[in-house]
């Protein structure tokens, strides 16, 4: 019985969360234009980049930050896999491809992109810090909100 009210949260909170995160531009773009966000890309290497998986478990999956992004931000993840199982599909990398080029032409992992509705870059972190707290992701985010 416990547990199954555990996997119950557990899908709760999933899908709360992820129905803040796109993995589309154009998607992103409208979904931030019809509820007024703004669009936080973060490039990331989720089987190989060791400050990635570091910056995903410390900030990203923080309930702070979920509930911080649910209200301002549509997440775009662009992630790129190493690992042959981990592969996404095809038309994904490419979407993935482009936005690295326009954003990330560097190809700094992780690498994050604030932008407005419209795809305009406002701000962009490069590395993860482990001296940033989820307060302070928030803090910087938060001077670009309306």
């Amino acid at each position: 019985m416990v547990k199954k009210i555990f996997l119950i949260l557990g899908i709760i909170l999933v899908s709360t969360y992820a129905k803040a995160q796109v993995y589309n531009i154009n998607e992103a773009e409208t979904l931030a234009k019809k509820e007024n966000k703004l669009i936080l890309i973060k490039f990331s290497g989720s089987d190989w980049c060791g400050p990635c998986i570091l910056f995903k478990k410390t900030i990203f999956d923080t309930p702070e930050f979920q509930s911080f992004a649910d209200k301002n931000l549509v997440l775009l993840i662009a992630d790129f896999p190493r690992q042959k199982k981990n592969q996404l599909p095809k038309e994904q990398q490419e979407l993935n491809d482009k936005l690295a080029e326009t954003y990330d032409p560097e190809g700094s992992f992780p690498f994050l992109v604030l932008t407005d509705a419209n795809g305009k870059s406002l701000k962009n972190w490069n590395g993860f810090d482990k001296k940033n707290t989820v307060n302070d992701y928030i803090k910087d985010i938060s001077c670009y909100l309306k």
